[in-house]
């Protein structure tokens, strides 16, 4: 069975002993285009104990669907945004779309925004411009802030503190080194780790993730992208966290489903997800969200 660019999918791994959430992921790009698509990603997850995930977008058109996916299945919450290479042209009219979408019931985060320096997809004015609507956006919802950052560490961290952070912010698949997570922990952003923490030549992220406390943890995914070891290069899904959970688990020095336990529950904490509306009964057959309630 072949997903994302034809790559295998590797075997179920064991399941967990206590119940988690995946941060972050991207269902559409694992390809998931239906309800049915959702329902089926979620049930190989839940057989491992991933009982939720927090499916993201990056441009607009997956942000409609994200929004779509997550009033199709109880166990899905949406986060959307611009990608930080996603804006070297937006238009006033998209981010107004994004704005509507980010007011939706279901989503539970804006984001994914931030910088991103290793592509040259976007000028850095015009990354760092988005950046700063985005952290506006977050702050008149009252939603968590989730980011991408890639070796744009210093302006990231200088932006937040120039525009005041939200109340909530997540780093998601946290790539810096234990001094900036040392500053994120000092400010009180929340750490998410994703496969990368299970790679054994990465020693600067490894010591980073032994930083946050247990209650400014996250653990994730990033599906369909960075499959944790020992099954790198090949495709990656929600039920892959387990992987991802023990790893991050070892790297601390505690049991595994301690910390599955832990990051589910601050999960649910950060992203709201014991107050959300119930997913409406009834989805259109055009395929749009749901009016909510």
């Amino acid at each position: 069975m072949t997903q994302h660019g034809r790559r295998e999918r590797p075997d179920q791994p064991e399941p967990l002993g206590a119940p988690t959430v995946d941060a972050h992921t991207h269902l559409d790009a694992c390809g998931c285009e239906t309800a049915e698509d959702v329902a089926a990603a979620m049930d190989r997850a839940a057989a491992v104990g991933v009982t939720r995930a927090v499916t993201v977008a990056d441009d607009l058109a997956a942000a409609r669907w994200a929004v779509r996916a997550a009033h199709w299945d109880e166990r899905v919450v949406a986060a959307v945004a611009l990608h930080p290479t996603r804006t070297a042209a937006v238009t006033d009219e998209e981010f107004a779309e994004i704005e509507r979408l980010a007011a939706d019931p279901r989503v539970v985060a804006v984001g994914e925004t931030g910088l991103d320096y290793y592509w040259d997809y976007s000028p850095p004015a015009a990354q760092q411009a988005s950046f700063r609507r985005h952290i506006d956006l977050a702050k008149r919802l009252g939603k968590p802030l989730m980011i991408h950052d890639r070796d744009a560490h210093d302006d990231v961290l200088r932006i937040l503190r120039e525009e005041g952070a939200p109340e909530t912010v997540v780093f998601h698949c946290f790539s810096g080194d234990a001094v900036m997570a040392r500053e994120c922990a000092d400010a009180g952003y929340v750490l998410s780790f994703a496969g990368p923490v299970t790679f054994r030549n990465a020693a600067a992220l490894r010591e980073a993730a032994t930083i946050p406390d247990d209650d400014h943890l996250l653990v994730e995914t990033d599906a369909p992208f960075l499959t944790p070891h020992p099954h790198r290069g090949r495709a990656n899904e929600p039920y892959c966290l387990p992987w991802t959970v023990r790893g991050l688990a070892e790297v601390r020095g505690v049991q595994a489903d301690a910390l599955a336990a832990s990051t589910g529950r601050n999960a649910e904490r950060v992203f709201g997800i014991a107050d959300l509306p119930p997913v409406a009964t009834v989805t259109s057959p055009d395929g749009r969200a749901p009016r909510s309630a």
